[in-house]
């Protein structure tokens, strides 16, 4: 099978060589980071002239390497494996499975001319506290599963076709040499449990596995809607559930975002410029995964869409916020170095009285910032007076530059 470029991934990572900083590649399990790391950055490497014996790879999640688990055991092993004093390009992959990993990083990078990148599946190990270890010299590259550009550029065809299977099953690369719909499920499936089980339950020795995954579900079922753990505690109570409480709720909601497997998006008042403390939405970081989970029940579209671009919108870098404007909700506000957007995502607004509850979210926003409507609709229409834009969801997605080009 052909490799996926990951261009944008594999830029940043040559755009950081030999920097005196510790490279880490975070993100969902199974989105690309050790195909990222040992395959695509190492042929890289290869290929501008660095020797094959100036490059260490250790993946610390399969069973051969189980005795590197011990910091010291790992130390020795990397020590071994360097034969000289040039420059040697250390790769660690899923290190947070070793006990003060930050030791030995900061041990190789002092006794050896050695540029260190590392991955790992849980936002934990980013703390700010592994930062303070790193000495302040750690740069994160968070890797998504694949956008929609990516993946139509590698399955092309009908766009509508391509677009439809991805809303269904979502991004996850390995699902692009995938046929049949059966083995997909069942691959999403076996992703899912294995960031449930190994990475939350395991890891945080959750004891009521029974509400932890209802809790799951229920968040799955409510990707675009507002939730609380107070909310989901009183949900999963009235649904039989008598011994969970907010609390549990409230640190089942923290382990599923540091596995990745979810992303807590917060309200913005754009009239007060201050984050509101009450309800939040979280978004899930493959929506495929989201299905799989509901066995492709809850099919929703207009909710899907919404998750789609939270995402796109993460992948191009942008800070995310849900906007308040005087009790109006508006879906997305964007914000990098350069641009702010106002952001409504609507499946249609042919009909007058959806255009209307959208439009009126941008109502007396007054601030010059770019205010957008993102649809699937395929109307050649894109000024909807005001100075409002609207864009076709594919479109969209295919365009890096879509926003800024708007």
């Amino acid at each position: 099978m052909m490799l996926l470029e990951r261009k944008k991934y594999v830029d940043f990572l040559l755009k950081q060589k030999d920097k005196d900083i510790v490279k880490i590649i975070t993100g969902l399990r199974r989105s690309g980071k050790s195909t990222l790391l040992f395959q695509l950055y190492y042929d890289k490497l290869i290929e501008i002239g660095i020797e094959e014996n100036h490059i260490i790879k250790i993946a610390l999640d399969n069973i051969r390497n189980a005795k590197l688990k011990d910091p010291i055991a790992l130390y020795n092993e990397i020590s071994s494996m360097i034969i000289d004093k040039n420059r040697h390009y250390v790769f660690l992959d899923e290190v947070q499975l070793v006990d003060d990993f930050e030791d030995v990083v900061n041990g190789i990078k002092n006794d050896y001319n050695c540029d260190v990148y590392i991955t790992g599946s849980n936002s934990k190990f980013l703390s700010s506290d592994i930062n303070t270890k790193f000495r302040g010299r750690g740069i994160e590259l968070r890797v998504y599963t694949l956008g929609f550009s990516e993946y139509y550029a590698y399955l092309k065809g009908d766009t509508q076709e391509a677009f439809n299977n991805y809303m269904l099953y979502g991004g996850m690369p390995y699902l692009i040499q995938e046929n049949e719909a059966i083995e997909k499920n069942r691959y999403l499936q076996m992703v899912a449990g294995t960031v449930e089980l190994n990475d939350i339950i395991d890891r945080h020795g959750i004891r009521n596995v029974e509400s932890f995954k209802a809790t799951v579900n229920l968040l799955c079922s409510s990707i675009g809607s507002y939730v609380s753990s107070k909310k989901i505690a009183d949900t999963l109570r009235s649904n039989g559930q008598k011994s969970i409480d907010h609390k549990t709720v409230s640190n089942y909601l923290e382990y599923l975002c540091d596995s990745f497997l979810f992303y807590k998006v917060q309200r913005y008042d754009i009239k007060g410029r201050a984050y509101l403390k009450t309800q939040n939405k979280y978004y899930v970081g493959d929506i495929g995964i989201r299905n799989a989970i509901l066995n492709f029940r809850q099919l929703e579209p207009t909710h899907a869409i919404e998750n789609l671009v939270y995402l796109e919108l993460l992948m191009r870098g942008y800070i995310v916020d849900i906007g308040n404007n005087n009790s109006k909700e508006i879906d997305f506000v964007a914000k990098d170095t350069k641009n702010t957007y106002y952001i409504q995502v609507s499946y249609s607004i042919v009909e007058e009285h959806t255009r209307k509850r959208e439009l009126d979210s941008f109502h007396n926003l007054d601030d010059g910032y770019r205010k957008v409507v993102i649809t699937m609709d395929q109307d050649p229409f894109v000024d909807l007076g005001k100075g409002y834009k609207k864009i076709n969801m594919i479109n969209f997605l295919l365009d890096e530059k879509s926003l800024e080009k708007i």
